[in-house]
């Protein structure tokens, strides 16, 4: 029985994908749920399982090809076998061969999603490639570096015959390298410029004295970890601030639709993680109902589904405010851009002790510039600034913050 193996049904949002990565080939075995391919959306990478154990009969479909939703990409003849190599061709193949391909065969299996990819599109052996991960696995960041460092894919001698010296670059020359953007990151291109073009966009900026959030983490970190099972870090306290803030300044968690202005009545923040393909936002639904620890176990989820590239394209739909934290890579001071069709963007920097004055004296702080960008079309400068004022106030005083005051 030949089973169909089709592209997922892709949200109204996503008009289509392309073909990433085929993991197997026509004639292998393929199982139940065993990822196929991978189809690359202009947000997130999706994994297609096969529908049934059997054989990979045909694959319609080839990577770079841009498909539809539900559209047939390949065909699996359900309950079959693959078929045994041939005697001849096994026995032809030198016998030192087999344990040699055991370990390549292996790293490969290491490999994440992300790392596969590399290996794939590149035509890397991650046999050759010393990994630096936990039990000396091949990491996604050590295949980069391998290509970087100049390190090529083995080949084999009749497929390597030495370069012409022709052929090789002249002394002196300025290596280049020509690379089509994925489509991730031409959407990413296509929405800033979108933002860009069709907002009114201006930033407000303020400072917010950390001491205290800085002295209540400290004191109930471990308490913390010990209770809950994650630590407690400074985006939480951030999420929450903001959760008031925009309740008290509702026109922040609105956005524009034509000449209509929508106001939610919720307040699912957009958190932006970094991953190797771009910057995502996913989605922290309800997050005014969100405890500090909950907050946390999600971000932490969705920081540990980015680096894996398991992010659905459930968790980046929607958000009516975002928080970015370009303090992470030692930003001290940027103007974020707003992610349509949100209207305002907080951007969080690098705590630094900084010289202040508090109650007539001089004193070292540890202090962190903030900045809200937002759509000028809605949203006053008076508005931005209070809300910022707000942000500050409840951040400077975290025992008012967790009173709701």
């Amino acid at each position: 029985m030949t089973i169909e193996v089709k592209v997922p049904v892709l949200p109204e949002s996503v008009s289509d994908a392309t073909i990433a990565t085929w993991h197997k080939k026509a004639g292998d075995t393929v199982k139940r749920d065993e990822n196929l391919v991978d189809l690359e959306t202009d947000k997130v990478v999706l994994e297609v399982p096969a529908p049934a154990d059997g054989v990979l009969k045909e694959i319609r479909r080839q990577s770079g090809d841009t498909v539809n939703s539900q559209e047939i990409i390949a065909v699996i003849e359900e309950g079959a076998v693959a078929a045994a190599p041939a005697p001849v061709a096994a026995a032809a193949a030198p016998k030192a061969a087999a344990p040699a391909a055991a370990p390549a065969a292996a790293k490969v299996d290491e490999l994440s999603p992300a790392g596969r990819r590399v290996a794939s599109e590149n035509a890397l052996d991650p046999s050759q490639v010393a990994g630096t991960g936990r039990d000396n696995r091949v990491t996604k960041e050590d295949l980069v570096n391998f290509m970087r460092s100049g390190g090529q894919a083995p080949t084999t001698p009749a497929a390597a015959p030495a370069a012409p010296a022709a052929a090789r670059p002249a002394p002196g020359a300025r290596a280049e390298e020509r690379v089509p953007m994925t489509r991730m990151r031409a959407k990413i291109a296509e929405r800033l410029m979108q933002s860009k073009n069709s907002i009114a966009m201006l930033t407000s900026f303020n400072e917010i004295n950390l001491g205290k959030v800085m002295a209540m983490r400290k004191e109930l970190v471990e308490q913390f970890e010990k209770t809950h099972g994650i630590k407690l870090g400074f985006m939480s306290f951030f999420v929450k601030a903001a959760c008031e803030a925009l309740k008290r300044h509702p026109i922040i968690n609105a956005s524009v639709d034509g000449n209509d202005v929508i106001y939610h009545g919720y307040q699912d923040v957009s958190v932006a993680v970094a991953t190797d393909k771009g910057l995502v936002t996913p989605v922290l639904r309800d997050a005014q109902n969100l405890s500090f620890a909950d907050i946390e176990k999600q971000i932490a989820g969705y920081a540990k589904k980015a680096r894996e590239g398991g992010l659905t394209l459930d968790d980046l739909a929607g958000g009516t405010f975002t928080i970015t934290n370009g303090g992470t890579f030692g930003s001290l001071f940027s103007t974020p851009i707003v992610n349509p069709p949100q209207s305002a963007i907080l951007g969080m920097h690098a705590i630094k002790d900084r010289a202040i004055v508090e109650n007539g004296q001089v004193v070292a702080a540890p202090m962190m510039y903030v900045a809200l960008s937002y759509d000028h079309r809605i949203i006053d400068g008076k508005d931005a600034v209070l809300f910022l004022v707000d942000i500050k106030n409840q951040l400077e005083n975290p025992a008012k913050m967790l009173l709701g005051l």
